[in-house]
């Protein structure tokens, strides 16, 4: 999937145009996510993600194939537009890192109704003409690398569909509701937090036993889990904040 905010110059690979394009693998660098406060996490990444950061739901417009409402979650990253409490110079400041962030600066877009083109976010730093892994070989064929590369991201647009679903899911079940985080600062001063979606306790609770069976069965009441026990990592990402601001 192709993320705005990240991938701000995608281009489709080619291999006569990208012919002795390489990668350096040894670059470390996450300048490229300063901005991010969150990003998009498939439904296998929650029982990770959850140890870190907290998990949300947005709206995301409407699904092209159902023509459905879009429901995404996100691991929240910052406690403002624009804050990225996890870019630490060229670390990432947390175990895990979720696959979109992974995968860049590839990432894969649909071309047509059933195709996808592997894509590269040109400008990118670790790019090099001379330096690094190519990614096509001299007869122009996908280097081993790549191949690799091409696999990840079709599991990942894989498990992006699957997402869509347990989105789906929840508005059908009428689970998630409009939510606010507020907080008091050790400065006095206060922090709202608002603009996401959350599962309702109070209509999760009152649930009728067959659909908790099915949301067992399916996989969802585990997500749904990860998803109310993430919420606790916002006030780890207050604390955060203060350390970032102390040590400004």
């Amino acid at each position: 999937m192709i993320h705005p905010s990240l991938h701000k110059n995608p281009v489709a690979l080619d291999r006569d145009q990208h012919r002795t394009l390489r990668v350096r693998q040894d670059f470390a660098d996450v300048s490229h996510t300063i901005g991010l406060n969150s990003m998009f996490l498939t439904a296998v990444e929650f029982s990770d993600a959850c140890k870190e950061y907290p998990i949300v739901f947005v709206r995301a417009g409407t699904d092209p194939q159902t023509q459905k409402p879009d429901i995404a979650p996100v691991a929240v990253f910052g406690l403002s537009p624009d804050e990225n409490l996890f870019a630490e110079g060229t670390r990432w400041g947390a175990d895990y890192v979720p696959a979109v962030l992974r995968a860049y600066p590839f990432a894969m877009a649909p071309i047509g109704p059933d195709n996808y083109a592997v894509c590269v976010a040109r400008e990118w730093a670790g790019f090099s003409e001379t330096e690094g892994t190519p990614l096509f070989d001299e007869q122009g064929a996908p280097t081993t690398y790549l191949k690799d590369m091409q696999q990840f991201l079709e599991k990942l647009e894989l498990e992006v569909q699957r997402t869509r679903l347990v989105g789906q899911k929840l508005l059908e079940l009428e689970l998630l509701r409009d939510m606010r985080f507020d907080a008091t600062l050790p400065d006095g001063n206060k922090l709202t937090v608002d603009g996401f979606l959350a599962v309702d306790e109070a209509k999760f609770t009152a649930l009728p036993d067959d659909k908790v069976l099915e949301l067992y069965r399916s996989g969802l009441m585990g997500l749904i889990h990860a998803h109310q026990v993430s919420l606790g990592n916002m006030t780890r990402l207050i604390a955060r904040r203060v350390r970032r601001t102390a040590n400004a």
